[in-house]
């Protein structure tokens, strides 16, 4: 069950951001993330907050901005704001503006990915998904009793190469980056960037408790699915949190009639 009051409190926010994680929080997980779409209770939800009054949206990712601006289907005249690679690549009406590796940070990434490529080759299903600032290791594809050995022997590249990077897991995947940013700084630009009063984040995944826990007291936070959480909310599925912010963009607009 939504607790009205979390309703109530967010309708009568002078300004509001609701800053969402997309897979598994706006999209069903798959095999092929590159094939990933909004749910479609998802997008009705999405596209009634956007017409909501003193309403700012955002989708906040692990996604590199380059992709989660194609799985979302993103254009240029979007009023949604972005932050990719856990925020470290930002999006704006403006533009783009984000943060390019240097010419040794590239040469550090492309030589790992390539090492751990050669690895992900030797295990059926497994394979390397690149991301600006790292990779990551996917394992939805690969059978449970490979996926040890694999993270394992990669745990080990990153360590003997690259022991400042930081290791991030996720729901069937394991990402290796060499910037330490995480969604807690994403939401804070948004709430700076919308100049917002409060904020209701949305996620379902480990990386997400980032933001989960540094909401405000006027903020709500709202978990997807089981695990261990910070946030004020759960849900149990993406169709029960479309229902969420269908109530929320409907309260938004009646509080200001």
């Amino acid at each position: 069950m939504i607790p009205d009051d979390a309703i109530t409190r967010l309708a009568d926010a002078p300004r509001l951001l609701v800053a969402l994680d997309f897979d598994g929080t706006m999209s069903t997980l798959i095999d092929d993330p590159m094939q990933a779409r909004m749910h479609p209770r998802a997008r009705v939800a999405f596209d009634a907050l956007r017409q909501a009054p003193g309403t700012t949206v955002a989708l906040v990712s692990g996604r590199s901005l380059h992709d989660l601006r194609v799985i979302a289907e993103h254009e240029d005249d979007s009023d949604v704001l972005l932050a990719g690679s856990h925020g470290a690549e930002r999006w704006t009406p403006d533009g783009a503006s984000p943060e390019e590796p240097t010419l040794q940070e590239r040469t550090v990434r492309d030589e790992l990915r390539a090492r751990a490529e050669s690895i992900a080759a030797s295990v059926p299903g497994a394979w390397i998904e690149p991301k600006t600032f790292g990779f990551a290791v996917p394992t939805r594809t690969v059978a449970p009793p490979l996926r040890g050995d694999l993270h394992a022997r990669i745990d080990d590249l990153v360590a003997t190469r690259a022991p400042g990077w930081r290791r991030r897991t996720g729901h069937d995947i394991v990402e290796y980056a060499f910037r330490d940013i995480g969604k807690d700084d994403a939401v804070a630009w948004l709430r700076q960037a919308t100049d917002a009063s409060a904020v209701l984040f949305a996620g379902d995944d480990i990386t997400d408790e980032d933001a989960l826990r540094a909401l405000g007291t006027d903020d709500v936070g709202v978990r997807v699915g089981a695990g261990e959480t910070a946030a004020d909310v759960r849900v149990d599925d993406i169709p029960e949190l479309a229902e969420m912010l269908v109530r929320l963009a409907q309260a938004r607009g009646q509080a200001r009639e």
